[in-house]
């Protein structure tokens, strides 16, 4: 049986069934006035059979004209209501004139009417009621109204999705912001009946031409919502390409399920690949009844880290960071998750002294180093400030760990440290090897996690796209040919955690990334976006190109061709061989390079990274020195 005639059958059944109920409703009514008069006349047969046929030829034509057979009775809401309210006067009003023409041939015809209505009403409710109770266990919310003005909105998803989407809405405060138009089922199998008195209009094909005559319909285009399947990302990508070609912007339902909140569709949603949620129990094993501290715990990334860990119940959270204002904002958001057992420390990592100190008070059994500089462009001109946050910052934490007791440490690295074109790149990567080295001579057990491009972080290409969209255009790409590997910074902040539980052999040092599928095209992601707003790339909004700034690359790696990779515990985290062969004068090297930029000793400090990152060439240092200034 096709979807289409499933939906036929089963809008013949429920016409069917409404129908047999009215039949019944006027035999019973002209069973019970005859039962009630006294003396009983004789039993009026043919009255009865007569208004029982042009009664039920009334509600048939009644209930066919308002299309109440298109109800999806486990779904029924409020409109649904009113809509067989309206259907019981028609069908009254149908009825008169004949019951008038008949006069002579019917007993008592207007009061067996008048309880003909009434039963017939009490039994479709009690049906639908019946109905909905197996689905909602709550048959009386067919009964809350919801209210008719509002942003118009046309929702896109699978059916059963859409369901739940409705019932959420129709029970929340988003009820007087939000007027449901319509049904666009991905998987058109009800096509022409309604969900909680909500039709479905159509299936994907039909989307542009349903936004076209809503919005002439409504003088306002319709927000195009997306739930369930939906929001795989073929499918999205395919209705923003619809939607930004008719004028509507696309949203989607938040994850939060109680409040239901429609916000617009995020970068995140058009990953090549699942948004990974990792396990979080080792992790809970791990933070719980701990004593944790975040350096650069302000940031985008920082940030996140804390309020994970902080819900993980920890003993104690410190939170360190350079920035003032990022402080004072973690310290308001740890008030409420976690009063009473956190600490909001000002300091630079570069300030040996100050970290200890902090260290030494805060007595941390683990240690997640994210205070970092991080953009590309900026480090390649101004390499002694890079090559003391995120060299000597990370040798300052690590040291200061270890002599506080620390157990487990975890560095945040970045993909651009695999063989590194840049400055930036390059002194993640010996902070990579500094760190392997510290963890072998202290006895602590550390992790390192490279990240990709963490969309939504502050920097990244995500809010100036988002700023050049809203300022008119054009966006400015630097190559249309560039790819890279995103997360969100929930997945960037789980993976940090989950490397801290995975590895917990004292004096080793792991290596962890996350399977992050396919590099997204940077032209890509810059056209889903200008959509997502409604817009059409080069119509509406203008692409540019600019060039390759110094430092960066065409596509980033996760891994060098050498290192290899294995599966760990958890699905979706992988561990890097990290094997490193240093020269005896590794820390002797290491000493003149933080001196040598602490001295803003430019070429020197350009000279001696390359010494002690190789892979960092020579033509590669030359170039960043024309740069430095």
């Amino acid at each position: 049986m096709t979807p289409q005639q499933a939906a036929r059958r089963a809008m013949a059944l429920t016409l069917g069934f409404d129908v047999f109920i009215a039949v019944c409703a006027m035999g019973f009514s002209g069973l019970l006035i005859w039962s009630s008069e006294n003396p009983r006349p004789e039993f009026p047969v043919s009255s009865i059979a007569i208004s029982t046929c042009f009664f039920a030829l009334a509600v048939t034509v009644a209930f066919l004209i308002l299309g109440i057979q298109k109800q999806v009775w486990r779904h029924m809401g409020w409109p649904d209501a009113v809509r067989v309210f309206q259907g019981v006067c028609l069908s009254a009003l149908i009825y008169l004139p004949v019951m008038l023409m008949l006069n002579g041939l019917l007993a008592t015809p207007y009061t067996t009417l008048t309880s003909a209505l009434i039963i017939w009403t009490i039994g479709l409710f009690i049906g639908r009621m019946f109905a909905l109770s197996r689905t909602t266990h709550a048959p009386f919310q067919i009964f809350s109204p919801i209210a008719k003005n509002g942003q118009p909105v046309l929702l896109v998803g699978d059916s059963q999705s859409c369901v739940h989407v409705i019932r959420r809405l129709q029970s929340s405060a988003q009820t007087n912001r939000i007027r449901l138009l319509g049904l666009v089922d991905v998987q058109p199998t009800e096509t022409g009946r309604a969900i909680r008195g909500i039709p479905i209009l159509g299936s994907l094909d039909e989307l542009g031409d349903l936004i076209d005559v809503l919005a002439v319909r409504y003088k306002q285009t319709p927000w195009v919502a997306l739930t369930g399947t939906a929001r795989q990302r073929d499918k999205t990508i395919r209705i923003l390409e619809i939607a930004s070609d008719h004028g509507a912007e696309i949203m989607a339902l938040s994850k939060d399920q109680t409040a239901q909140v429609l916000e617009p569709v995020r970068p995140s949603d058009l990953l090549s690949r699942p948004e990974r949620h990792l396990n979080i129990e080792p992790v809970r094993n791990l933070v719980a009844g701990s004593n944790v501290l975040v350096s650069g715990g302000g940031g985008t990334i920082g940030s996140e880290l804390t309020r994970q860990v902080a819900r993980l119940n920890p003993a104690s959270l410190t939170v360190m960071d350079a920035s003032e204002y990022n402080l004072y904002s973690i310290d308001m958001e740890l008030s409420r998750l976690l009063p009473g057992r956190h600490q909001a420390r000002l300091g630079d990592v570069r300030d040996m002294k100050r970290v200890s100190d902090i260290m030494a008070h805060a007595k941390p059994d683990v240690v997640i180093h994210a205070a970092a500089l991080k953009h590309v462009p900026l480090m390649e001109r101004n390499l002694c400030e890079a090559i003391l946050t995120n060299v000597f910052g990370a040798v300052n934490a690590a040291e200061a760990a270890a002599a506080a007791g620390a157990k487990r440490f975890v560095f945040i690295s970045t993909d651009k440290a695999v063989d590194p074109d840049n400055v930036m790149g390059a002194t993640k990567r010996l902070a990579e090897i500094a760190i392997s080295r510290i963890a072998s001579r202290t006895g602590m057990a550390a992790s390192i996690v490279r990240f990709g491009n963490v969309l939504g972080s502050s920097g990244s290409v995500v809010p100036l796209f988002e700023r050049q969209i809203a300022e008119g255009g054009p966006i400015t790409l630097t190559d249309p040919g560039v790819t890279r590997y995103f997360m969100t910074v929930e997945e960037a902040s789980a993976l940090v955690l989950q490397s801290a539980a995975i590895q917990d052999k004292t004096a080793q040092t792991g290596l962890y990334v996350l399977d992050m599928g396919e590099p997204m095209p940077i032209l890509q992601l810059a056209e889903t976006m200008i959509r997502m707003k409604g817009l059409v790339p080069g119509v509406d909004i203008q692409i540019t190109t600019t060039g390759l700034r110094e430092g960066e690359k065409m596509h980033e790696a996760l891994t060098y061709e050498h290192e290899a990779v294995s599966s760990t515990t958890v699905d979706g985290v992988w561990q890097v061989e990290n094997v490193h062969t240093l020269s005896e004068l590794f820390d002797k090297r290491l000493a003149e390079l933080i001196e040598a930029a602490s001295r803003r000793e430019r070429s020197e400090a350009l000279r001696l990274l390359g010494v002690l990152v190789p892979e960092y060439a020579s033509e590669r240092a030359e170039r960043a020195r024309r740069w430095s200034a």
